[in-house]
């Protein structure tokens, strides 16, 4: 199974320890790619994203409907095998799960957390679009497929952005969203991490204005891992892709360089 990924390079000597991205649902490496990926290549990073299987240009075994947060680990770790030092892993939302799962059972320098899957799981955040949003939280469910919750660049929005984004650039960024696995979202609600099990340095960054994870989640994971979060206000879900995106950029670099 051929899996996309898309790598950056730094022009002169970089830095000891690659940096691996991983992206939430309804993604792909195409939304690190947009900023992110170049931006720390630029500071020495060879910076490395992963379309997770049946998202942006990767292949899947099966339909998307049935794959799992095992198998997105797995996916990751196809990458992680052929890099010549252990990675620094950076998830967004999903891709924060898949982060804590890979964290458990595999070597790295350390992870970061954006707008993460907490450790208590997606309860919360079922509830709240269901209520928010009950037609499309019905057909998700019926048809095992969560496009619906952001099928109109107003529904994507709310999720993932705030005000300060352009309608243009909402609609460019929403014509690029997918389907996500129904299993997958399953297990974001009953396979939990396990943060006894991660002996690494761990970075937690959340947005006050995130529509999908509260601040209260996001603090409850930082705590998990023996910290407290990082909060950017005014921001959204999509902290890589919304117009402060450069201010969590900047974060990273210098947790990175500590």
């Amino acid at each position: 199974m051929k899996l996309e990924v898309i790598t950056r390079r730094p022009a002169a000597d970089p830095k000891p320890a690659p940096l691996v991205f991983v992206h939430g649902a309804w993604h792909g490496a195409w939304c690190w790619d947009e900023y992110f990926l170049p931006y720390f290549a630029d500071h020495g990073y060879v910076s490395h994203a992963v379309s997770l299987r049946g998202h942006g240009g990767s292949e899947s075994e099966g339909s998307l409907r049935f794959a799992r947060i095992s198998q997105y680990v797995e996916d990751v770790a196809s990458v992680t095998q052929d890099l010549d030092t252990p990675p620094v892993l950076i998830g967004h939302s999903m891709g924060g799960l898949v982060v804590q799962k890979y964290l458990e059972d595999h070597p790295a320098v350390g992870g970061v957390l954006l707008a993460s899957d907490p450790v208590g799981g997606v309860l919360g955040t079922t509830l709240r679009i269901a209520r928010r949003h009950p037609i499309p939280f019905l057909k998700a469910n019926v048809t095992w497929n969560l496009y619906p919750i952001v099928a109109t660049p107003e529904l994507a929005r709310e999720a993932f952005f705030t005000d300060g984004m352009s309608d243009e650039q909402v609609a460019a960024y929403h014509e690029r969203l997918q389907a996500e696995s129904y299993l997958a979202y399953l297990d974001m609600m009953f396979r939990l991490p396990k943060p006894g099990r991660v002996d690494v340095p761990m970075l937690v960054m959340g947005a006050a204005d995130d529509a999908i994870f509260t601040p209260k989640e996001i603090a409850a994971t930082a705590r998990a891992y023996g910290g407290e979060p990082v909060m950017f206000d005014g921001m959204g879900h999509d902290m890589m892709l919304e117009p402060e995106w450069r201010q969590v950029a900047d974060t990273i670099l210098a947790w990175l360089d500590a």
